[in-house]
């Protein structure tokens, strides 16, 4: 249950206009040692160029609590966002029906 409240989280955290005209910044971009994940501290010093409006969170893309963002979260991340409609995006209410 809990995994599901995250990942309802991140679909709405995720779900701004602005996050889906401002296109999503490559996965290596953002893992400056390259590691193979985006830690939190990476996460929060790049967060503010990235022009995502609303930023998704770190822990809500964290999905296995493990302090780090791997490629299959930020992908799983990034589809969330994309697979939500216009009318979603732009609705003031906590959930849509068009979700996809």
């Amino acid at each position: 249950m809990t995994r599901i409240m995250a990942i309802a989280g991140a679909a709405l955290l995720l779900s701004g206009a602005a996050a889906s005209a401002a296109g999503w910044p490559a996965f290596d971009t953002l893992d400056a040692d390259g590691s193979g994940r985006i830690s939190r501290v990476e996460w929060e010093k790049s967060v503010g160029t990235l022009k995502l409006d609303p930023a998704p969170t770190f822990t809500a893309m964290d999905t296995d609590n493990n302090n780090g963002v791997d490629e299959e979260e930020w992908a799983a991340a990034e589809k969330l966002t994309k697979g939500y409609t216009e009318r979603c995006r732009e609705a003031s209410a906590s959930w849509c029906k068009d979700a996809k």
